[in-house]
């Protein structure tokens, strides 16, 4: 399937949908979040034709052929759609992949247990590795990004997380994500722990090394289908800057600036590769 568009009403994508059906050509429409629709053209031996029509029908929408399509087809459709708002799991799945997904879930049932009385042995047994012979347990290397410490705290992450790395992961693979994940959890772990302590947890040294990976991957190799709108780039660095430079609160800053750093590094390897092929 070839993603062709995405569009923000729901009843003008089904329009350009029924055209293509009274063409002879089916096109499936998607929930992207935050109230967006993705068309994908199913076969894409017509993809010359659909970007065609597409390209016309943005023009002018309100066309009346697009009208008498719709009404052609309405007999004979066999589901209607339906313009209710999609599901919970329906949005999740719409955006992320399966590695994506289950560090959501890992990260939300380890919070639940925190949360229910477990707090100090879930910490114990997942902390960076601080102590005589834990640096030889190596799932401390990434485990501590699966710990947050309140609902906000894990609430921004798993937003940032679902978004960012289901973008990359739907892209290049749930290898590609997990790859990033252990690396830049690694890494952002490690330069926390030398400046500060071990007691820090989260995903956001991931989260920012997924932003440095997006934002040099959509400017260096954008064939890659990689893109991260540059506001989020804009209030993220102007977020880690202001860990910095406020005394009050406790933000892992050190963290944030590895995972930024490994993301870039990897972005700018993974961008190259590309460039060369």
């Amino acid at each position: 399937m070839i993603r062709l568009v995405v569009l923000n009403n729901p009843r003008m994508a089904q329009a350009f949908i029924d055209y293509m059906a009274s063409r002879h050509i089916a096109i499936e429409m998607m929930p992207e979040g935050g109230g967006s629709f993705a068309l994908w053209l199913k076969d894409s031996q017509h993809q010359v034709e659909a970007e065609a029509e597409l390209s016309h029908f943005l023009d002018n929408p309100h066309d009346r052929k697009y009208q008498a399509a719709s009404w052609a087809v309405a007999e004979s459709r066999t589901r209607k759609f339906s313009y209710h708002s999609p599901g919970m799991m329906a949005l999740l799945q719409s955006r992320a992949g399966p590695f994506t997904l289950s560090i959501m879930g890992v990260c939300v049932g380890i919070f639940i247990l925190s949360q229910i009385g477990f707090e100090q042995p879930v910490f114990s047994l997942l902390h960076f590795p601080a102590l005589a012979g834990e640096q030889w347990q190596l799932w401390r290397w990434v485990s501590h990004a699966l710990l947050h410490f309140s609902v906000l705290h894990i609430a921004f992450n798993l937003l940032w997380w679902w978004q960012l790395g289901g973008d990359i992961e739907r892209h290049l693979g749930s290898v590609k994500l997990l790859t990033i994940f252990l690396l830049s959890a690694a890494l952002s772990g490690a330069g926390q722990y030398w400046v500060e302590d071990a007691y820090f947890g989260g995903l956001s040294g991931v989260v920012y090394a997924l932003m440095g990976y997006l934002w040099l991957m959509g400017s260096r190799a954008p064939e890659s289908g990689l893109f991260i709108p540059k506001p989020i780039v804009v209030f993220m660095l102007v977020w880690l800057v202001l860990g910095y430079v406020q005394p009050y609160m406790a933000i892992a800053n050190t963290a944030h600036l590895m995972g930024l750093l490994s993301g870039v590094v990897l972005g700018w390897k993974d961008s190259l590769q590309i460039k060369h092929q």
